[in-house]
């Protein structure tokens, strides 16, 4: 099965086929118009860091909701889902080395942990489909490009680094459209933050991304670069905190919110 065969089916019975272990790859496609989320969760004494670091960081770090410490219920976008088995997969991170990817956290969960969901671009997906505008990771069933950069973030407390973005080639003529259509969608990462030559930004190869899977680029075609929730990723590895769990990239939260609903007209 591929993961657009779920695009019907409700993110609460796909969150409940991933906490039993039916499904373990990576999410776009699935739960078609619903929003997904990246994930980050840190110890109680970082996460107000954190949360000055997303403030401070819009593009990449779109906060969608934040857990109690101890509790992994996202009671905004998902009441009764647990933020500790219902994603495909976690990345574990010690000292900023990823140690494990596991497909489910609830062995590492503490009473001090807060749980970060952030807004990601899988959700203005749908938005670049309705108005013909190719998603070549989707056409090929592959995870998205994600590229490291040298476009700086703002620091915030102990929290630093370069953003993440992720890529779609997008046919010449269409990429005003491309950008007016994610623009409307600031709450998920919104508008493109670089348009055509990769080495501009920091990437030496377009065709290695550092994250997700390599897509093919047709003639004719722009790379066009949006900014991504991989970025806390990119912080830890810089900043190396001792304790930190996030997932793994590609492998999303998918809430109960639709798409539409963070939609600005």
């Amino acid at each position: 099965m591929k993961a657009f065969d779920y695009a019907g089916v409700s993110p609460r019975e796909v969150r409940q086929m991933i906490r039993e272990g039916k499904w373990t790859l990576p999410t776009p496609g699935m739960c078609k118009g619903h929003v997904q989320g990246n994930l980050v969760i840190l110890p109680k004494d970082l996460a107000y860091d954190f949360l000055v670091f997303a403030q401070r960081n819009p593009k990449p770090c779109p906060i969608l909701d934040v857990t109690e410490p101890g509790n992994p219920e996202p009671k905004i976008v998902a009441p009764g889902a647990d933020l500790s088995t219902d994603l495909p997969r976690y990345r574990v991170w010690v000292n900023g080395e990823c140690v494990e990817e596991p497909t489910d956290v609830k062995k590492y969960w503490r009473d001090d942990l807060v749980g970060f969901l952030l807004g990601c671009s899988f959700s203005f997906e749908g938005a670049l489909l309705e108005a013909g505008i190719p998603v070549r990771h989707i056409e090929q069933n592959r995870n998205v490009p994600m590229y490291i950069t040298n476009i700086q973030c703002a620091p915030a407390g102990a929290l630093k680094g370069p953003m993440v973005v992720s890529m779609r080639p997008i046919p010449a003529a269409q990429v005003p459209k491309a950008v007016l259509c994610t623009g409307r969608f600031p709450a998920v990462h919104g508008s493109p933050v670089h348009i055509g030559d990769p080495s501009l930004i920091g990437i030496a190869d377009v065709n290695k991304p550092d994250m997700g899977d390599p897509v093919d680029i047709n003639p004719g075609e722009v790379p066009v670069f949006w900014a991504c929730g991989c970025t806390p990723q990119a912080a830890i590895m810089d900043v190396k905190p001792p304790f930190c769990i996030t997932h793994a990239p590609g492998h999303m939260f998918i809430a109960d919110p639709k798409d539409a609903d963070y939609a600005v007209f």
